[in-house]
């Protein structure tokens, strides 16, 4: 009785302290749906940084990478941020590593003391009232209530959308995420794809192909082992399938009728059976001689000749009225203005450079026997034609052998015959490929065929056998296709600047395969011509409309200069330590949990970063609707 008497009273004076502190805690009204609130800062918080406690039945509501808004308690601003570590559990008034519940957890037993759940997040700015972003000035303040996200308001937050879609925004539900192919700020300021082998990397530029071309892009592949030569069928990998059908997505190939396989003349192809095939020459007219020489590595005495003979053959090619015409001013002006350091010189053949290096070397063996070469100059004289037989048939008749004769002796060549059989010697290696212009027989390349809006066009270079072949060919192609984009963009401004009605030019996308076997970082010094033409194509392509996509498994390997052109980043798992340093002083913007992350990310998973989103994201990539001849 006396017990009941003291438990009463203690009730009594319990319930009046309530009363007079204002009686039983009721929820805040403006705490409604929200999943946690802020904490006090400690001596270790940094700035752009909170950290947020969430109830146990809340734990799972904002997972890493969501979008949170910070409703402020008592100031009224508002936040939003994006969490970048956690959620994590904590258990309530322990430690999480207390002997109890390593005991517990050791030793085997049910207990599971209360807990709750803690996230970091990491602020991107304060929200004004028209709904845009400005840089925080103050901090939230404690126990402010955080709200996730719904997929809509991210969406808008975030601005990842674009019809070239790639994936969905890890976090989120169902944050599509891709680019849009109408913005001159996006695909033409150029594109890296970045990953090691398996990690994803095939799967994400064949979404990028077919969604660019449903889009209405010119796609233009460079493919050195021939993995995208079988995109017009749909896919029948089991993993692609089950992936797609969780996204709602369908096996689909990129329409038979817009794609079209090319291969060199005399090279096989990974897709023989594709239904649109075609074969192609090189035009010999269309290199640099200074590209030549770097492909072919000529030595400091094999270079002198080399130029040596291609100055002889143009006053040849104009004795015999080959180019530029006596008549024609327009020809003789070109001539004129031809710049050799981005072109060759026009209607060169190499069978007529090979005429005149062989009339040079007739002429050298006249002198004085030279002693026998060793080494390197030896071999390639090995490789180098026995005897001298013109393959030009103006130079076969008694006018055109008195020509050749005329300007060889006019010129005074350097002697030294072993050097002048090495030159031949290496474009006789040129000249055995058979696959310039007038060898077999077969048209070179239309470049007005690459840019039709819509169209696919894989330069399968998987049978070429040469790195030199494919550095030829890649070259020969990013020179045509921006040589043809500036005249399309050049009529364009042409009927604008009349008040006629122009159709806009095409937007071009180029997707070069295992970039670093044509651009690498060692050979940057050796071929300075070879990457100035490329940083010539991409830095003209942002403003007409031709996009760049490096993509490689190595890129260490690649220079850096390759790298500072691109502003869109696709990362995929990278494990290099020192990529990863020279990555983050590229691609800004990334958090801190994002980096640590990239070296463990699963397959299909990617770090992206595009100039129109708000920020880089975690992304999840589409499986492949269309066919891979080999997936990672």
């Amino acid at each position: 009785m006396i017990e009941s008497k003291n438990g009463s009273a203690f009730l009594d004076t319990l319930a009046a302290d309530s009363a007079k502190a204002g009686g039983p805690v009721t929820p805040h009204p403006d705490d409604a749906g929200a999943v946690g609130k802020t904490l006090f800062d400690l001596p270790g918080s940094t700035d752009l940084t909170v950290t947020v406690v969430v109830p146990k039945d809340k734990l799972h509501a904002a997972p890493a990478q969501s979008l949170v808004r910070i409703k402020s308690r008592h100031d009224g601003r508002k936040y939003l941020g994006v969490v970048t570590a956690g959620p994590f559990a904590e258990p309530d008034g322990l430690r999480g590593d207390s002997p109890m519940l390593t005991a517990v957890a050791t030793h085997g037993g049910d207990y599971l003391p209360p807990y709750h759940g803690r996230v970091q997040v990491t602020i991107l700015g304060e929200e004004l009232e028209d709904g845009s972003l400005t840089p925080p000035r103050l901090r939230p303040v404690p126990n402010s209530p955080v709200f996730v996200l719904r997929d809509d308001e991210a969406e808008k937050v975030l601005k990842c959308g674009g019809d070239v879609r790639l994936g969905l925004a890890v976090g989120h539900e169902q944050v599509e995420v891709g680019a849009p192919s109408h913005l001159k700020s996006v695909f033409p300021r150029h594109t890296a794809i970045l990953g090691t082998t398996g990690g994803g990397k095939s799967t994400t530029v064949a979404g990028l192909i077919s969604r660019a071309c449903a889009a209405g892009m010119a796609v233009i592949v460079l493919d050195v082992e021939g993995e995208y030569t079988a995109m017009h069928e749909p896919t029948d990998n089991k993993a692609m399938l089950a992936g797609l059908k969780t996204r709602n997505l369908f096996p689909q190939g990129v329409p038979a009728r817009d794609m079209t396989v090319y291969h060199l003349v005399g090279r096989g192809t990974a897709n023989p059976a594709h239904p649109n095939r075609k074969e192609f020459s090189l035009q010999f007219a269309r290199l640099s001689p200074y590209a030549v020489k770097e492909i072919l590595d000529l030595s400091d005495a094999q270079e002198e000749r080399f130029f040596k003979a291609f100055d002889i053959t143009k006053e040849v090619m104009r004795d015999l009225d080959i180019f530029p015409k006596k008549e024609n001013a327009d020809e003789q002006r070109r001539a004129l203005e031809n710049d050799e350091f981005e072109r060759g010189y026009p209607r060169m053949m190499l069978a007529l450079l090979m005429d005149v290096v062989g009339a040079c070397l007739a002429r050298s063996e006249k002198g004085p026997k030279d002693a026998k070469g060793k080494g390197k100059d030896k071999d390639e004289e090995e490789e180098a034609p026995a005897t001298f037989e013109s393959q030009t048939p103006a130079l076969r008749t008694p006018e055109g052998k008195a020509k050749l004769a005329m300007r060889v002796n006019a010129a005074n060549p350097p002697g030294n015959a072993i050097s002048w059989r090495a030159v031949l010697g290496r474009l006789a290696r040129l000249n055995r490929m058979k696959v310039f212009h007038g060898d077999g027989g077969k048209l070179p390349m239309m470049y007005a065929n690459l840019l039709r809006p819509g169209s696919l066009s894989v330069i399968d270079l998987s049978d070429s056998g040469f790195s030199e072949l494919n550095n030829i060919v890649i070259s020969d192609i990013l020179r045509g296709v921006q040589d043809e984009q500036e005249d399309s963009y050049a009529k364009y401004e042409a009927a604008r600047a009349k008040g006629d009605t122009a159709t806009d030019p095409p937007r071009v996308l180029i997707v070069i395969e295992e970039a670093h076997e044509f651009l690498c970082e060692e050979r940057v010094n050796k071929t300075p011509v070879l990457f100035e033409q490329v940083a010539k194509i991409a830095k003209r392509g942002r403003k007409r409309w031709l996009g760049l996509c490096f993509v490689t498994q190595l890129p260490a390997h690649l220079p850096k200069q390759v790298l500072s052109l691109c502003n869109s980043f696709v990362l995929h798992k990278l494990q290099d330590p020192q990529v990863v340093t020279m990555l983050k002083r590229m691609v800004g913007g990334v958090d801190e949990g994002l980096w640590d992350r990239l070296p463990n990310l699963a397959a299909g998973q990617a770090i992206v970063s595009f100039p129109h989103f708000a920020r880089p994201l975690l992304v999840a990539i589409d499986p492949s609707q269309a066919k891979l001849k080999m997936t990672e």
